[in-house]
């Protein structure tokens, strides 16, 4: 009966503070309340009470480590528009001009000050400037 009070007051703070840690502890109560109920000494209580709960925390934890390893980086803001392409719309050279990058428009210049895009080429973002896209 203990074993059932301490798995509902382990899945308390599972609730309140969202650490699964308490709900893997609150599995192991569940176990060695079955142990118990087997007709298990409280010694195999104990046992069972640690091995599922160590087990669980160990399994669940590296599975929890290679998913976020896994998950793709999301770029966002000015990291999101380098390497994309953009088309120009007025000349860019390296003082100056227009381009429409991601539905916007945006000045540029060329990153070789030498360079020279005209209307209608397609150009490629290497990095943002402030509010002026480089481009090559």
């Amino acid at each position: 009966m203990w074993w059932l009070v301490a798995a509902v007051g382990l899945g308390i703070p599972l609730v309140v503070t969202a650490m699964p840690e308490f709900g893997m502890f609150a599995v192991g109560a569940l176990a060695a309340a079955g142990t118990a109920a087997m007709g298990g000494g409280l010694v195999a209580q104990f046992v069972v009470f640690s091995v599922v709960s160590v087990a669980l925390v160990a399994v669940v934890r590296s599975y929890a480590n290679r998913q976020r390893a896994r998950r793709p980086e999301i770029k966002s803001g000015i990291e999101a528009l380098k390497g994309r392409q953009a088309v120009v719309l007025e000349r860019v050279d390296g003082s100056g001009g227009r381009i429409k990058l991601a539905g916007e428009i945006w000045s540029a210049r060329s990153l070789d000050g030498q360079r020279v895009y005209d209307v209608g080429q397609q150009v490629d973002v290497v990095e943002i400037d402030g509010a002026t896209a480089v481009v090559i």
